[in-house]
């Protein structure tokens, strides 16, 4: 197979996906192919690959694309105060950066601790808790749903459910933020989180409860509390800001797109097929970091070197229009998407659930209690954070008659 000349790479940072994320795609596939060679913060390189299949290959093969950070090449140029070190990692020992035989025992104790999480008790919990926030704002008449809404929901399910204390939830959405942003403030945040994680397992580990930091900590595995800890982190982070982001872009999409009105009304397989359509058009998680490739290969026609990062390039492999002919909008429950991964590290199947479950509950919650819900803006002036990696509106500002509260906090 010939090898493709390589263009000039594309800077991957700033405003470049936050206006039209499927225009720069497109553009990026016309002038580059499949694997997009593209600078991060501080002109590092790395490879996007937007192809489904090429990421289907790469997500497939843990061996040549490894998930070992170590291999990367480029660490002797990086500076401890990289604001994407957060995102890339650097010998960590969570889940994300751990390979082979011990990685699959450690996918499958997360997985044990998440199964157990009762589905009736799930769902009471994102009910309750979203009525609250509701409660909050339903007198006023107005409220921007993902700072009121979205934003605080999940975390607030997921800290009752690993037993975090719910005052500390505020604090924890700040530094989820900040840490996956990839900004200035990235490094303090995950240093709150990492600190806030350390806290909740030590206080587990001296008095166990039915929670699903006391069932990881239970795993006869033998996986330490800095791992325990580092694998929260990432479950937090995962399991936070995407699904708000979901809840955010599916509300967007049933409160400006026709096809979806009637759901506005008390319709809910409409909401299943936003929530789908999103995870392939708009999808929360839209770039990955990443993949370090073992060994010289190619792929998508390039030649990759051994150390090489790959990026894994969701969105537009979910746009991919070789698989994709018709560019239709996949609803109706297709789940070949990327969203959620690919392969052996892949979200866990009960993460997804518990995902969809809050999502899908709050928005339900939103679309009870205020039915007559309608954008206070113009459907174009809604704006996105300036994120290469998660996809979210920054403000989904609504009026609605206003209503009195239900009653008082979820205790």
């Amino acid at each position: 197979m010939s090898t493709v000349p390589v263009p000039a790479p594309v800077r991957l940072s700033g405003p470049l996906l936050q206006d039209d994320p499927a225009r720069v795609y497109r553009e990026l596939r016309r002038d580059h192919g499949a694997v997009v060679p593209v600078l991060l913060d501080g002109d590092v390189p790395a490879w996007l690959v937007l192809g489904y299949r090429e990421l289907h290959q790469i997500t497939g093969d843990p061996v040549l694309f490894s998930r070992d950070s170590d291999l990367w090449s480029q660490w002797a140029d990086i500076p401890d105060d990289w604001p994407l070190l957060p995102m890339i990692g650097r010998k960590q020992p969570s889940i994300l950066y751990t390979v082979g035989a011990r990685h699959r025992e450690r996918a499958g104790m997360l997985t044990a601790a998440l199964e157990a999480v009762d589905p009736s008790e799930l769902r009471a919990h994102a009910e309750k808790f979203a009525d609250e926030l509701i409660d909050a704002i339903c007198p006023k008449g107005a409220a921007d749903l993902i700072a009121d809404f979205a934003m605080l929901l999940p975390v607030r399910v997921l800290a009752r459910l690993y037993g975090v204390a719910d005052e500390d939830g505020p604090a924890m959405v700040t530094a989820l933020n900040d840490m996956i942003d990839g900004r200035e403030r990235a490094l303090a945040g995950q240093s709150h989180l990492f600190t806030s994680m350390t806290s909740l397992v030590a206080s587990r580990r001296a008095e166990p409860a039915d929670d699903v930091v006391s069932r990881m900590l239970a795993d006869t595995s033998g996986f330490g509390d800095e791992e325990i800890v580092q694998d929260l982190m990432v479950m937090m982070a995962a399991g936070h800001q995407p699904t708000a982001d979901w809840i955010g872009n599916s509300l967007r999409l049933m409160l400006t797109d026709s096809r979806f009105a009637a759901s506005l009304f008390g319709g809910r397989n409409s909401i299943a097929e936003a929530m789908n359509e999103v995870l392939w058009e708009d999808t929360p998680t839209q770039n990955v970091a990443g993949r370090w490739a073992s060994r010289d290969t190619r792929l998508g026609g390039r030649a990759i070197r051994a150390g090489d990062m790959l990026l894994l390039g969701l969105q537009g492999a979910n746009s991919d229009p070789q698989v994709r002919t018709d560019q239709s909008a996949l609803t109706g429950g297709n789940g070949a998407h990327f969203s959620f991964g690919h392969g052996e590290h892949r979200c866990p199947f009960p993460a997804q659930e518990i995902a969809e479950v809050i999502a899908r509950t709050g928005i339900e919650v939103v679309l009870d209690r205020l039915p007559d819900i309608d954008l206070a803006v113009s459907a174009e002036s809604l704006a996105r954070r300036p994120s290469p990696w998660l996809r979210g509106l920054t403000e989904l500002p609504v009026t609605f008659t206003p209503t009195p509260a239900l009653g008082g906090p979820y205790a």
